[in-house]
């Protein structure tokens, strides 16, 4: 269960993110929105058929994911194996470390927050592509 603090800081995410007017195009991108020592935030963008929280198979470190729009998610993991995943604007969920790739196939420009928690074997996700400066 998140401490009081986590999950103010959480919620105060959330907001922010949903009011935040962005210009939303058809090409994946990242954006780092806040780092330090304890937290990395990244918003991820992108358009139908565009793969959503990075580029191709890529990984994540164990994180707070924050959905700000609905999205239909196409999930491949490294196997090989498939599976579709529906996602609603304020879903707000954990995941273990994972590989995969994540594709949005609903047919709508899709957003989300990953908040990577920086413990001691904390490995920076992979596939932000050129567009992930701040």
């Amino acid at each position: 269960m998140p401490t009081p603090k986590l999950s103010s800081w959480l919620a105060v995410l959330v907001c922010v993110g949903c009011a935040t007017s962005k210009q939303h195009t058809t090409a994946p991108s990242a954006r780092i929105a806040f780092e330090n020592d304890k937290v990395r935030v990244i918003e991820y963008h992108t358009g139908s058929g565009k793969d959503i929280c990075g580029l191709g198979m890529h990984s994540h470190p164990p994180h707070v994911y924050i959905m700000t729009t609905d999205a239909k998610l196409r999930i491949i993991t490294p196997d090989g194996k498939e599976s579709v995943e529906n996602a609603k604007a304020g879903d707000v969920g954990w995941e273990d470390a994972v590989e995969h790739r994540a594709e949005n196939v609903m047919g709508n420009n899709a957003e989300c927050y990953v908040i990577e928690i920086k413990d001691k074997n904390w490995k920076p996700s992979t596939g932000l592509g050129a567009s992930s400066g701040r």
